[in-house]
């Protein structure tokens, strides 16, 4: 029986002569400098999202230096190529959009190109989940390794780190507590290092659920950017991926449904970003699996808060790992998990967390004898204003505003939202809800992390700092407050959203799980056959491709066309 072909004869372009197609392939790898001898090694592909539009990734140079090391050791060729990179303050209108035409490139060039197995290097928040999704839809084998957290920095008596501490002192500054020489100095000083947000924000959630899930080596996930841990396991991580050649060990094998369930329960444990619910849906999605959001409540239910990192607590990712990382939160959780779930080491999640030294730091994972909350961070509501679901992220929120009916303050898109919310005559109140729609998936906005909504500069002022706000959008993993995001349908697509009228009353359930408009179902289907719908061009290329085929929220926002048909 023939061999499969390995290495540089992995794939061969189409000359309708395949002895010439080799002949003419390694003639021009010699250009390189390769010798035949190295040519004739296995291929690991460094499939890598380097930008000068991503400081999360300045230090990927080094990185992709160390995982050389790591292949070459374990003898190999590594060869690396860049895919999109997803900048997440540098893309209009928001770099969500984006995410499914990454996961495109990497996915095609991981299949298009002679490789045998892959690291995928990936960091800022879209990156991590379209190298995932891209590498689950080529399925060769693969591993992931992340940018790591940035460190903190320092302001006066402050601890800094992006960006839970730059909305912090961004509404001091909009409530005219800070002057505009003090935020501007604080502006310089939020982001201090290479690496990603120094809080659990969604970057920070996506590799640790990359690591839960059994993508990355254990420990992974949390080791600061600029530490030479991060480039030992660089160059782990370029062993490891050699090994995996041939193993049979690919992402399809390790993306199960038990991996995907661990990923929710560790999620909830973190208090996590909201945005992880979109990303694992799109992960699950391209083998056929559905994250359930009735089963994210199921599972909220039983599973305690564990994490102390902002937004939701006092610390920083740095700390978390620090603490015992990952391992230490696993073996809290182990009587939840999915403990015979395989791993992309050949190990089960049960065998590694079993290894995992044993000491942790308590202030920062908590034990599950004493959690910081008895109930998991996020959870999923239903009712007249979300059929297809809403999240809210509970961890983050005032429990006193749990439980409350309040009058709609609506607007249309966000370009209503800014004319109007500082207005000194908005006609607001603290007990209002604050409504923007026009903001989700199906939308010119493209469901941007506008979520967030600002509280109106009048309130600010008189010391409001939280008020229920609901919207179709996302908002930042690093945010907080009472805010209800991913409200599906969308009002774009004519969901009930698109019902609500300014002096309407919404009423709130975190116990019951619901959020209602309190107007009848007849009459919200008489004001929605009575709107029109918005005046929207036609794009082209990947605007076009975006209009078409892009889903829900609760599809994870994936494109039609590439997802797998559910199990």
């Amino acid at each position: 029986m023939e061999k499969s072909p390995k290495g540089i004869e992995r794939g061969l372009t189409n000359y309708g002569d395949p002895a010439f197609s080799k002949y003419l392939r390694r003639s021009f790898a010699s250009s390189m400098g390769y010798s035949r001898e190295m040519l004739e090694r296995p291929i690991v592909g460094i499939c890598h999202a380097a930008s000068g539009f991503n400081n999360c990734h300045r230090h990927f140079p080094e990185l992709i230096e160390a995982v050389k090391r790591g292949v070459l050791a374990a003898g190999a060729l590594p060869i690396e190529f860049p895919t999109i990179s997803l900048g997440e303050v540098y893309l209009s209108p928001t770099s969500l959009k984006f995410r499914n035409l990454m996961s495109m490139d990497v996915e095609e060039m991981i299949r298009a190109q002679p490789m045998d197995a892959v690291v995928l290097l990936g960091g800022c928040d879209k990156t991590v989940p379209a190298q995932i999704m891209g590498a689950l839809s080529a399925n060769l084998p693969a591993v992931q390794l992340v940018a790591g957290p940035m460190s903190t920095g320092r302001h006066k008596e402050h601890r800094l780190g992006a960006c839970t501490d730059c909305r912090r002192f961004w509404q001091s500054f909009r409530a005219g507590r800070l002057d505009k020489v003090e935020i501007d100095t604080i502006e310089q000083k939020l982001a201090s290092t290479a690496g990603t947000c120094a809080v659990m924000g969604t970057a920070s959630t996506m590799a640790v659920l990359a690591e839960v899930m059994g993508l990355m080596p254990p420990l992974s996930a949390a080791i600061p950017a600029v530490s030479a841990e991060r480039l030992r396991m660089a160059e782990a991580t370029g062993k490891l991926a050699v090994d995996l050649i041939g193993s049979g060990r690919t992402p399809g094998s390790i993306v199960t449904r038990q991996a995907i369930e661990n990923a929710m329960i560790v999620l909830l444990a973190l208090g996590g970003s909201t945005n992880a619910i979109i990303h694992l849906a799109a992960i699950a999605g391209r083998v056929g699996l559905r994250v359930d959001l009735e089963r994210l409540n199921v599972l909220s239910d039983r599973v305690p808060t564990l994490v102390d990192l902002k937004p939701t607590g006092a610390f920083y990712m740095e700390d978390l790992h620090y603490a015992g990382g990952v391992p230490a939160v696993m073996r809290e959780l182990a009587a939840l998990l999915h403990l015979d779930a395989p791993t992309i080491t050949g190990e089960t999640v049960g065998e590694l967390v079993a290894t995992a030294d044993t000491w942790v730091d308590s202030e920062i994972i908590r034990p599950a004898s004493d959690p910081i909350l008895a109930t998991g961070g996020l959870v999923a509501l239903y009712g007249n204003l979300a059929p297809n679901g809403a999240i809210l992220k509970r961890a983050a929120a005032d429990p006193t505003l749990f439980e409350t009916a309040g009058r709609a303050l609506v607007f249309d898109s966000l370009e209503d939202l800014s004319n109007r919310i500082d207005s000194p005559e908005l006609d607001v109140t603290a007990d209002d809800i604050l409504v923007l729609r026009n903001a989700g998936p199906t939308s010119d906005a493209a469901m941007p992390e506008a979520g967030y909504l600002p509280i109106p500069r009048k309130l600010s002022r008189a010391g409001v700092t939280d008020m229920i706000r609901i919207s179709d959008a996302r908002m930042s993993g690093t945010a907080y407050g009472t805010i209800v995001l991913h409200v599906s349908p969308d009002a774009a697509a004519g969901g009930p959203l698109a019902a609500v009228q300014t002096g309407d009353r919404i009423r709130l359930s975190v116990a019951e799980r619901r959020l209602d408009l309190l107007v009848s179902q007849d009459e919200i289907e008489r004001r929605l056959s009575r709107i029109d719908a918005l005046p929207r061009a036609v794009g082209r290329g990947y605007e076009r491709l975006y209009q078409e085929q892009v889903m829900q929220a609760e599809d994870g926002c994936d494109f039609r066309f590439l997802t797998s048909a559910p199990d």
